[in-house]
């Protein structure tokens, strides 16, 4: 008689003892699925912060409920999902390969390390997705893996520092990521798959990548290698990007064979030159998309394009071509969607041939030379959605035939040199949503149907000579976003009913112009507001404590009015505000001291993309820093020296940064300037917590007292102008051990003691502590500027000063101009470097 549970092999089954063999087996697998997830967890996770395994205990029996666990209609273990779980440890993968069903494996967003070795004595590995993306995965990877997985269709190890080894894939592989990791040769893969659509090798490769040839889809951006691109193109290819690496040579000499089957070349970003085209490339007339931007070709724009006669996408971007537009080019016309000519230097217009172009939808000829006025010939493309002609030499007037264009959405004239009024009409069909047309000569003033483009988001004016109110219409547009039209001659109030909803106004950067009145309480009510610019103008009153309601505002520019009333202290709880500017008005009262309060917003340098401006006001006697933020976005550089103060050198510096959102206050105010008015008080002492400020301007004041010992906290400090007050005592030690001070000013006030023996110190002209009767101290340099910042001289005696600002859509701050200096920061723009010669010296009294 048998002693066991089970039925032994000769017995004769009933069918509740078959539904009982069932449910024992269901629950023997059941038990050896949890074991082999326990050995995982127990193995492979060292640290669970977020508790995400917190539910995968032996006590649980409900496996198919454990977190990231997913199970087949059977209870099998099909999927693990353990997504920014915030999972630390070493991975042993063995674990789980003896799950016989599991297929899938979504790891992105942890912390494992290791490498993906399997023991020859491993179960057989049935997965067909792995994520290992995102991890800190930095060990070469068992070529044993990828033997066993022998069903793999989707591999995903991007974002991790594996070395590599040699791939081995089995036949099934359709997508394969292995983008931004430290694999440096090609030779590695010993791989070819005739199923393969997909690979992107976005890393630092070396070598060619020949036996991928056999795959559909070869992306291979963002490598360093030589030259991949092969000697043919296999019939089968439908996709290659090699785009973002360092190609070179004559592109030319290529041979592209019979190419009968691909559809989009991307060879952008490289370097390669050559004064014309492959002529096998006219092979591929299946071309729809070819992309040779940002290379270094050069010549007139070949006309053989004008054979492939499917194109819908061309870009020849940021290259050299010169000479017309070929009128040949227009035979592409027929499918043509997308033509960018972008930042070239193309001269001419566009020929009339290209008003067969009925499809096409965008045109970017940006950034060229081109002088005649050719939009008559554009405004005859019923489809055009996108015109950019910015940064070329047009002259004459709008014509009034873009109304033509019903399809508009992005009008960009930007910087060229159209007059006469802005044509009315141009929102017939209301799809109109940017309208660029700053650093032009138009004048008179904006047509009211404009308001009638109910979907605007975006207007910039800037740099015109405009006149006349904003009509009432535009502030009343419900998405508009941007209005921004510094620099022209506009007059008037800001009225009173604008953002009566919060509205959707972003920036709104009316600066140097003429407008007048009160400041205008109604702007309180668009809390979406990031940033605000009316400085140069002519407004008067208080400030009202309603600005607080503006919690996303980052710039608040209001310099150079007739302000007064006090400083009121709700500016402090704007949680967002990181630059305030209220230099040369008439406030009075004491410096609040709850600007000191913490913001949600914290420094990073992050280039993107957006330009503004900072203009580094170097030029006077003793070449003092100040700085003015002006946005340029669409206006050339040298359209900007009329904007800058008398004594201003013609040196201006561009640098685009980002600021991050965080989700406890960490931050403070990065540039402040209270300079010229009519503050009185102390320096509050709560100035101690602005831990990120790097410009600091209370000069021109009433300020008494002495100067708070507060700078030891500081470390950011680069700008420190407190002149022309009351101030008394003795400079402070923590004002003289600022790590990264470029400069500052205490003159004209009442200080007295010995200047501090430090290095900072020592190195600034007699000027910067001149007209403190009490104050002694050692032998001054005095500083000469430089005439011309571009010649060279021997470095003995000379200092050395790299002075920016950074800023954002919406958000700014000061980059460290120390950091800057000393070539740390990586996404500078344009940097300014002022050479500061020493001539001579002067002398303080000595100290007893």
């Amino acid at each position: 008689m048998s002693s066991g549970f089970l039925p032994t092999p000769n017995m004769s089954l009933e069918p509740e003892a078959i539904h009982f063999r069932s449910l024992a087996l269901q629950m023997q697998n059941q038990h050896d699925q949890a074991l082999a997830l326990l050995a995982f967890k127990n193995n492979s996770v060292s640290a669970d912060r977020k508790g995400f395994l917190a539910d995968w205990t032996p006590q649980n029996q409900s496996l198919c409920s454990w977190h990231g666990v997913n199970c087949s209609t059977s209870g099998q273990v099909h999927a693990l999902n353990l997504t920014n779980a915030g999972l630390i440890g070493h991975l042993h993968i063995n674990n789980l390969t003896v799950l016989e069903n599991l297929r899938h494996l979504y790891f992105s967003g942890n912390s494992f390390s290791g490498d993906l070795f399997l023991n020859n004595s491993s179960h057989s590995c049935a997965l067909e997705t792995i994520d290992l993306s995102k991890n800190n995965l930095s060990d070469t990877i068992s070529e044993t893996f990828f033997t066993a997985c022998k069903h793999l269709v989707s591999v995903n190890l991007s974002h991790n520092s594996i070395p590599g080894v040699s791939f081995n894939f089995g036949p099934s592989l359709v997508q394969l990521d292995l983008s931004n990791n430290n694999i440096l040769d090609f030779s590695m893969f010993r791989y070819f798959s005739p199923s393969c659509q997909a690979v992107n090798l976005e890393s630092k490769f070396y070598g060619k990548p020949d036996n991928f040839l056999g795959c559909r889809n070869l992306s291979v951006p963002g490598g360093e290698t030589t030259t991949i691109i092969p000697s043919y193109i296999p019939m089968s290819l439908k996709f290659l990007d090699v785009s973002h690496n360092n190609l070179s040579g004559n592109f030319s000499m290529l041979e592209f064979g019979s190419c009968a089957s691909l559809q989009v070349l991307n060879l952008s970003n490289n370097a390669l030159s050559s004064t014309g085209i492959p002529q096998s490339l006219t092979n591929c007339q299946l071309l729809k998309n070819l992309d040779l931007s940002h290379n270094k070709l050069q010549g007139k724009i070949p006309i053989q394009l004008g054979h492939l006669r499917n194109l819908t996408h061309l870009s020849l971007a940021n290259n050299n071509f010169s000479g017309d537009i070929p009128p040949a080019l227009s035979s592409i016309c027929g499918n043509l969607q997308e033509l960018d000519l972008f930042g070239n230097n193309l001269s001419g217009g566009m020929p009339h041939s290209f008003t067969s172009c009925k499809c096409l939808q965008s045109l970017n000829l940006g950034q060229n030379q081109l002088s005649s006025n050719f939009l008559n010939t554009i405004s005859s493309l019923p489809n055009l959605k996108i015109l950019q002609v910015s940064f070329n030499n047009i002259t004459g007037t709008i014509p009034m035939s873009l109304r033509n264009c019903t399809q508009l959405q992005v009008l960009d004239l930007s910087s060229n040199a159209f007059t006469g009024n802005i044509p009315s009409g141009l929102c017939t069909s209301s799809s109109l949503q940017e309208l660029l047309l700053a650093g032009n000569s138009l004048f008179g003033s904006i047509p009211s149907d404009l308001g009638n483009c109910i979907n605007l988001i975006v207007i910039n004016l800037s740099l015109n000579n405009l006149s006349g109110s904003i009509p009432l219409e535009l502030w009343m547009l419900p998405k508009l976003s941007d209005l921004i039209m510094w620099g022209n001659n506009f007059s008037g109030e800001i009225p009173k009913g604008i953002c009566l909803n919060g509205g959707n106004l972003q920036r709104l950067i009316l600066n140097n112009n003429q407008f007048s009145g009160a400041f205008p309480e109604s702007l309180t009510n668009c809390t979406n507001l990031t940033w605000l610019s009316l400085c140069d103008n002519q407004l008067q009153g208080e400030i009202p404590a309603n600005i607080q309601n503006l919690q996303k505002l980052s710039i608040l520019q209001l310099s150079n009015n007739s302000l007064t009333g006090a400083i009121p202290q709700e500016l402090g709880n704007c949680s967002s505000l990181i630059w305030l500017n209220l230099r040369s008005n008439q406030f009075t009262g004491k410096i609040p001291t709850e600007l000191a309060n913490p913001r949600y917003q914290i420094l990073r340098v992050r280039y993107t993309g957006e330009k503004k401006a900072a203009e580094a006001n170097k030029c006077g006697k003793y070449g003092r820093i100040a700085v003015k933020l002006l946005y340029f976005k669409g206006i050339r550089p040298e359209n900007l020296v009329r904007f800058l103060d008398p004594d201003t050198c013609l040196w201006v510096n561009f640098i685009s940064v980002s600021v991050v959102q965080t989700p406890k206050p960490q931050g403070s105010l990065v540039y402040l300037d209270l300079s010229s008015n009519f503050l009185s008080g102390s320096i509050p002492h709560s100035l101690v917590y602005m831990h990120s400020l790097s410009y600091l301007n209370l000069g021109y004041n009433s300020l008494t007292g002495t100067i708070p010992n507060m700078f030891r906290n500081l470390t950011g400090l680069e700008v420190v102008y407190l002149s022309h007050n009351h101030l008394d005592g003795e400079i402070p030690l923590s004002l003289a051990s600022l790590p990264r001070l470029i400069d500052i000013d205490l003159s004209n006030n009442s200080l007295n003691g010995p200047i501090p023996r430090a290095r900072q110190l020592l190195s600034f002209p007699a000027s910067r502590f001149e007209n403190n009767s009490g104050l002694c101290g050692h032998q001054f340099k005095a500083w000469v500027a430089s005439e011309d910042p571009s010649e060279e001289e021997e470095l003995e005696g000379w200092f050395w000063f790299v002075v920016a600002m950074g800023f954002i859509s919406g958000a700014v701050w000061g980059i460290s101009f120390t950091e800057i200096w000393s070539g740390r920061i990586e996404y500078l723009l344009g940097d300014v470097i002022i050479l500061m010669q020493s001539k001579g010296t002067t002398l303080l009294k000595k100290c007893s």
